[in-house]
């Protein structure tokens, strides 16, 4: 057995959303970009691949491993570049987005040649929580003073306007997209390409990919321009688990087991979000599940189970792809989950394995 903490990614749960994609770029004539930010495990990008028309990114690093680990189309976007980042910036890009006027003429003659695209911001969501809000009051993320852009759009070809948050609902994604087109609808006839993001969440269980489909198909044509997805979640939706062994069992008025993963390390974004992580399991024994480090709210949430847990279970943590191997760390030292691969065989592939070196290495 592979010893745990570990990410099991499976492939043919994989599979499943790659067809998805193929449903919706068939039927909608959009593309269809992984976003690195919230995916970017390499080893199974081939098959990804297969069934995305590329990626974007949100660094240089992110960038650069698009380019050299899933090639196809090859977005790039960042808050801010710097000078030093810029001539590499483009030589591995085929579109480059700024999200400011300031970025976009800063660098205008380093960018000049490859196709540049600009960010929009509406100045509203999908978003309920502010941490992760766009449109939050004060934001910095992309231009919406159109006498503004309106002086720079002999530069641009396209715009990037990342709107929605983990939204399933349709009707919401119609009515907010319907607002753009009536504000927006000058710009957007002069462009060539609109990028609308990620966050939506159509390979969710129920999800109306045709309605999708349709909407997206009469944006580009009403607009005559190319249609982008960025989905980064909805393209990995319950295709991996965070593997783990139970430690200890104690009782503090509930009965408690630790296991040798932690949520700050391993799932950050349940602590972010103050989310419960996601066990597939039901029953008459109730168990808070928690973390090895010490902080003290390293607690994956509270489960019921069909018996007592005991040393040595093992324990899966469903849907622990999306912004959890991009946010791995080394606090309190614990042990980094290896990188696991499901093949559609059933055989289990050892990708990446962390040991000592790497936490010493990377503190120095």
């Amino acid at each position: 057995m592979i010893q745990t903490p570990f990410y099991l990614i499976d492939r043919a749960k994989l599979a499943r959303n790659m067809a998805i994609m193929d449903e919706l770029r068939e039927a909608s004539g959009a593309k269809v970009l992984l976003a690195l930010k919230c995916f970017a495990t390499w080893p199974v990008f081939g098959q990804m691949a297969d069934h995305m028309d590329g990626t974007t990114s949100s660094s240089l690093y992110e960038l650069r491993l698009g380019r050299e680990k899933f090639g196809k189309e090859t977005h790039a976007y960042s808050v801010g570049w710097a000078d030093h980042e810029i001539e590499e910036a483009v030589g591995y890009a085929d579109k480059i987005i700024f999200n400011s006027i300031s970025q976009l003429e800063r660098f205008d003659n380093a960018s000049a040649h490859i196709a540049r695209g600009l960010r929009l911001n509406p100045r509203f969501s999908t978003s309920g929580f502010d941490l992760a809000d766009p449109a939050r009051p004060f934001s910095r993320l992309g231009e919406w003073d159109q006498a503004k852009i309106e002086r720079v759009m002999d530069r641009i070809s396209g715009f990037m306007i990342h709107y929605n948050c983990e939204n399933a609902d349709f009707g919401l994604f119609d009515r907010q997209l319907s607002r753009i087109e009536e504000e927006f609808g000058g710009l957007l006839r002069r462009l060539k390409w609109v990028s609308l993001g990620g966050g939506i969440h159509f390979t969710g269980e129920g999800y109306p990919v045709q309605d999708l489909a349709r909407r997206l198909r009469a944006f580009q044509d009403r607009f005559g321009v190319q249609v982008y997805l960025e989905p980064g979640e909805a393209a990995i939706t319950n295709a991996a688990s965070l593997e783990v062994t139970v430690l200890d069992v104690l009782s503090n008025g509930k009965d408690l087991a630790i296991v040798d993963s932690s949520v700050e390390a391993h799932m950050l974004d349940l602590l972010i979000y103050r989310q419960p992580g996601k066990i597939e399991t039901a029953g008459d024994h109730p168990y808070m599940i928690c973390g090895k480090s010490c902080l003290a709210g390293d607690v994956f949430g509270e489960f019921s189970f069909p018996a007592p847990l005991q040393i040595g279970d093992r324990l899966s943590i469903a849907d622990a792809a999306g912004y959890t191997m991009v946010k791995k760390n080394w606090f309190n030292g614990v042990k980094m989950p290896s990188i696991v691969v499901k093949e559609l065989d059933g055989s289990l592939t050892v990708a990446r394995e962390f040991g000592y070196a790497d936490y010493r290495d990377s503190l120095g």
